[in-house]
């Protein structure tokens, strides 16, 4: 099936109803990630036991540190994608198409590196306790050759996404995740592989999703078809991307510091709350993944919207936005406050582990449309071309203010709600950090429109 078949028109028509099937398929992958990795980590958890579960879920951030810093310049190919598309220029869209899939193969090749060196130190630096610390160590080690294939994959699904295709993604993340499954009950149930057996499921099923974005782009017909011989480095193309992904990785590097260093603080209570709080967090994920689809949303008509030079349209995508963020941590949330310890007990039956994670879970739900507003409204701002500013706002009002938070409350006050407190407080202070941002940067494309508009009716 070619390519246009699942291409949507984003410059022209209703846009609720568009941002809300492109945003679908996202949510759907999304919430299918987080299915397969809860089952790792339930697998894990019920067939050997809350140490190996904590080892897995301590792994989490340091995961992230490492990871998002170049995970985050595929969204500056999702940005510079979707304006070249929406600008209607395919010899363009296609030096960014082959720039950014070089640049995923290189970055994921360094990151691999990087973690297989980092792993044991940082772990220990974070105060990982002793009887999960080889666990994590053997976890991390093997996961980090399924780097390259997910770096891969998220560069391509960008793509794919950026020209209005979000349900291939999701179709590979599917089976993926369903192989996944398959290989996490066979090496753990089975073959009795403990947490070895989870991560290597994890990197088999990541070079599948490899093959299968590789093998759609190739295919195509349209203008993001993928040439071999052509993947290459074009030096404007990968400064177009990098001028945009690089503040969104710095950003999520500096948001995965914060949630190291909250990491540390939560090992320190031991492995039993580490394990309470890993199992609380995949459960949260839930109302956060469904968040991150507005985001693509946001981003991607965003940018085409730029690029049509259509920016009337991108305060229609904020409202709708807004909505549906508030519309899912009300029923989401909802959910989640009153029936958390049925979903915690999937992960284990230890119950000081579920009343610590219940713990967790209402001191973070209570305002997670604070979550909401920091992470969607960034994806309006970058689809106009800047960047920097919601780096600054995840600088300021999430990692310094936690670090701030960790100093002084924290201290005073060293107790699981005053350390879980400080997500709610800091989403908050970002949260209108990132929605200023989104005002400022939508001030300054009308202003230059308008200055450019006065120009041309001069000339005429």
């Amino acid at each position: 099936m070619a390519l246009r078949n699942q291409e949507m028109d984003m410059v022209n028509g209703p846009l609720f109803s568009k941002i809300v099937i492109f945003a679908l398929p996202i949510l759907a992958m999304n919430l299918l990630q987080l299915l397969f990795n809860a089952a790792d980590m339930i697998v894990v958890g019920r067939f050997s036991g809350s140490e190996a579960l904590a080892a897995v879920g301590a792994t989490g951030p340091l995961i992230n540190l490492i990871v998002n810093l170049f995970m985050g310049l595929s969204v500056g190919t999702s940005v510079i994608v979707a304006q070249d598309y929406g600008a209607g220029d395919a010899r363009v869209v296609s030096r960014s198409v082959h720039t950014s899939i070089m640049l995923s193969i290189i970055t994921g090749i360094f990151v691999t590196l990087i973690g297989l060196f980092l792993c044991k130190p940082m772990l220990e630096m974070m105060g990982t306790p002793d009887d999960i610390l080889d666990l994590s160590i053997t976890y991390l080690r093997i996961y980090f050759y399924g780097v390259p294939a997910s770096m891969v994959y998220n560069f391509g699904a960008a793509i794919l996404r950026a020209v209005g295709d979000s349900r291939r993604p999701m179709n590979y993340l599917t089976i993926s995740g369903i192989v996944n499954v398959f290989l996490n009950l066979l090496f753990v149930v089975v073959l009795k592989m403990n947490v070895a057996g989870v991560a290597w499921a994890t990197v088999i099923s990541q070079y599948l999703t490899l093959f299968l974005i590789i093998n759609c782009l190739c295919k195509t017909d349209r203008s993001i078809r993928l040439i071999p011989k052509q993947i290459r480095l074009d030096r404007q193309k990968l400064v177009d991307v990098i001028r945009i992904g690089l503040p969104a990785g710095l950003q999520n590097l500096l948001f995965s510091i914060s949630n190291v260093l909250i990491q540390s603080a939560v090992n320190s209570f031991g492995s039993t709350m580490v394990a309470a709080s890993s199992a609380s967090g995949n459960v949260e994920g839930f109302i956060g993944t469904t968040m991150n689809a507005y985001y693509n949303a946001a981003i991607t008509f965003t940018g085409q919207n730029m690029g049509a030079k259509k920016y009337d349209r991108i305060d229609t995508i904020a409202k709708i936005c807004a909505i549906l963020i508030l519309a899912t941590w009300l029923i989401l949330g909802g959910i989640l406050w009153f029936t958390g310890e049925f979903w915690l007990s999937f992960y284990t039956k230890d119950p000081q582990v579920i009343d610590l994670g219940m713990l967790r879970l209402k001191v973070i739900v209570i305002a997670y449309f604070t979550c909401g507003f920091m992470n969607v409204f960034p994806g309006l701002t970058r689809g106009m071309g800047y960047s920097v500013l919601p780096m600054l706002c995840t600088l300021v009002g999430a990692c310094v203010m936690r670090i701030i938070w960790l100093a002084t409350v924290f201290k005073w006050y060293p107790n699981v709600i005053g350390l879980f407190a400080c997500y709610p407080v800091t989403w908050a202070l970002a949260g209108v950090g990132q929605v200023a941002s989104f005002f400022y940067a939508r001030h300054q494309v009308r202003k230059r429109a308008a200055m450019v508009s006065e120009t041309v009716n001069f000339s005429a």
